[in-house]
């Protein structure tokens, strides 16, 4: 899955994403602003990025410098099972706490706790498997 988070996938995931009422409507919502990261790991660096402004998404593309609030890291082989398969809040819980799933930057504790943020944060990972 070597085009994951290339720059042609990141603006597929923004359109994805945008027409994704229960993604973008609900951070819409609540006015949700952030810069957020997608990579692997081990990278130095995130692999493609996508800026959320009002929860629409207004950029994506490679990652290419830019200051993240978030940065998700994981192997390639449990991002292509996420996306073939989504991640429910059990197993997004399990990923965090074994190590799967990393976050570089920006705090999961308070975002899973936000039900406002935790459902679309949820729901972006359907929305990957539409690309």
């Amino acid at each position: 899955m070597s085009e994951l988070f290339n720059d042609d996938w990141m603006k597929k995931f923004q359109n994805e994403w945008n027409n994704e009422p229960e993604l973008s409507g609900e951070l819409e919502k609540i006015g949700f602003n952030s810069v957020i990261g997608y990579g692997f790991k081990g990278d130095d660096q995130a692999a493609g990025y996508i800026k959320v402004e009002n929860g629409k998404v207004t950029e994506a593309g490679s990652y290419d410098g830019q200051e993240l609030n978030w940065d998700m890291r994981a192997d390639d082989n449990n991002w292509e099972g996420w996306i073939d398969n989504g991640l429910g809040m059990t197993g997004l819980g399990m990923s965090v706490t074994t190590g799967k799933l990393k976050f570089n930057a920006g705090d999961f504790k308070a975002m899973i706790k936000d039900p406002r943020m935790a459902g679309p944060f949820i729901k972006s990972f359907t929305v990957m498997g539409r690309v």
